[in-house]
């Protein structure tokens, strides 16, 4: 039983929201040769893509796991660097807690 003047969060409705507030469930990012590629956004990855990052032990590991190896051959051929997924990652993790301070997740 709910107790009064409580607010009950349904948890589909909190990941929907959150979704819409960050963008949707996928990064979506152009590399400088033009080529879009994609991963799992952060908040919506699973155990098994948590696994792969979060087991790299350097920062080729880390871009490999993260884009998978077909992407991760374009995003090198754009001429971008193992360590500039790091940049990307803290830019989405930034605008992430920007979206989230400017929604609340009550109604």
């Amino acid at each position: 039983m709910s107790k009064p003047n409580k607010k009950r969060y349904r948890l589909s409705e909190v990941k929907q929201q959150m979704t819409d507030a960050v963008g949707g469930a996928e990064v979506e990012f152009e590399t400088d040769a033009g080529d879009v590629l994609t991963f799992p956004h952060p908040l919506f990855t699973d155990d098994e893509w948590d696994e792969r990052v979060d087991g790299a032990e350097n920062a080729h590991d880390k871009a490999v796991a993260i884009l998978g190896e077909e992407q991760y051959e374009k995003y090198r051929a754009a001429g971008h660097k193992d360590g500039d997924i790091a940049l990307l990652m803290l830019r989405i993790q930034q605008d992430m807690q920007d979206q989230v301070r400017k929604r609340p997740t009550r109604s």
